[in-house]
């Protein structure tokens, strides 16, 4: 009997809990830190409807780049980089003459012209790397504002490092990483006989031969991350204390926000924190009309059915699109049965911040 009363006790206080999660999510503080060019605009909406929401949301960013800038309901914190945005135009306009000329006629080429990409990458994500991490100033401004949790695109690995360090909950939106890096990260699987590298101009309907390069390409990607990464994989490294990498960083993410479907990605099993955000940046469209009719009876009652299908947006693929105003309730939902898995690190990220209502 006492037993039994004590299990009704907690039922009745889980019952208080659930409820009050559900209903009275409140603000909290959000740390992020974006990648620049398109990155960003495919971001931006994101973290300003989050910051509409009464969440407090520091974004921050270099003083000098492509793209990024101030966006509204946020507060921005910029920190000196080693180039003036002349320098940055130049080279950006230099690398991109260099791919762009690259010869991509065969796979040796594209091979090379992946490289000259890495190369690129590599260069601009360790000056950036280092320039925040080692600005103390701004890093202990940052700790003392005691963050809940972080959103990032691990495509620059500055916000991994930065979400590590200060031990905050990573929230991770993206749109596919240079080395496959988010299939190694997420332990998604990713067979070579049936799955076409990126930059392989591949599909899945493979030759032998092609089939080849493709398992090729599988075997170099490790070694693509290894380079990509092995300059910032030693900043990770001296500023955490112990020796890692950024795929192992990676792996600790509360939850993955995968800027893509299956329109334009070929279909594949998704871990239980991914959710599959593409077409968050749609406006949301108007409902269309009911079609006039279906079809029409003759004066005999057969019924004759139009000679083109017809489509409503309810039937329509566009249908499952998200937009940044919707973004959040899916994400609640997510977060709730990473909660199970996780325990309260995912827990605190989808109750402080993507809650909606």
């Amino acid at each position: 009997m006492a037993g039994g009363g004590v299990g009704l006790r907690g039922a009745a206080a889980g019952l208080v809990l659930s409820l009050c999660l559900v209903v009275s999510c409140r603000a909290g503080k959000l740390l992020v830190i974006p990648a620049d060019g398109s990155h960003w605009t495919g971001m931006k909406p994101l973290v300003e409807v989050l910051g509409r929401r009464g969440n407090q949301v520091v974004v921050v960013i270099p003083e000098v780049s492509g793209s990024l800038g101030p966006s509204e309901h946020t507060i921005t914190l910029t920190y000196p980089v080693p180039y003036t945005r002349t320098q940055l135009q130049t080279i950006q306009r230099a690398n991109l003459d260099t791919i762009m000329a690259s010869d991509t006629s065969n796979d040796i080429s594209r091979m090379w012209s992946y490289y000259q990409t890495l190369t690129v990458l590599r260069n601009y994500t360790s000056n950036n790397c280092d320039s925040l991490l080692s600005n103390q100033d701004m890093m202990q401004t940052l700790r003392e504002q005691r963050f809940d949790a972080i959103l990032t695109d691990p495509f620059e690995p500055l916000g991994v490092i930065v979400g590590a360090l200060l031990s905050l909950p990573a929230i991770y939106i993206h749109n596919g990483l240079s080395c496959g890096m988010d299939f190694e990260a997420s332990q998604c699987p990713s067979p070579p006989s049936y799955t076409p590298g990126r930059f392989t101009h591949f599909t899945d309907h493979m030759t032998l031969r092609q089939r080849s390069v493709n398992f090729l390409w599988a075997l170099l990607r490790p070694l693509a991350c290894r380079y990509l990464y092995s300059d910032v994989n030693v900043i990770a490294s001296e500023i955490l204390g112990r020796e890692t990498t950024i795929p192992e960083l990676m792996k600790k993410a509360s939850l993955w926000l995968e800027r893509n479907d299956f329109t334009f990605e070929f279909p594949r099993p998704l871990m239980p924190n991914m959710v599959m955000i593409g077409g968050m940046n749609f406006e949301e469209p108007n409902e269309l009309p009911e079609p006039a009719h279906r079809g029409s009876e003759n004066e005999q009652g057969d019924t004759h059915q139009p000679t083109h299908p017809q489509f409503t947006l309810r039937s329509s693929p566009l249908s499952v699109a998200l937009s940044a105003r919707s973004l959040g309730g899916i994400v609640l939902l997510t977060a709730a049965r990473i909660t199970e898995l996780k325990g309260r690190e995912a827990w605190v990220g989808g109750r402080m911040f993507l809650c909606w209502g």
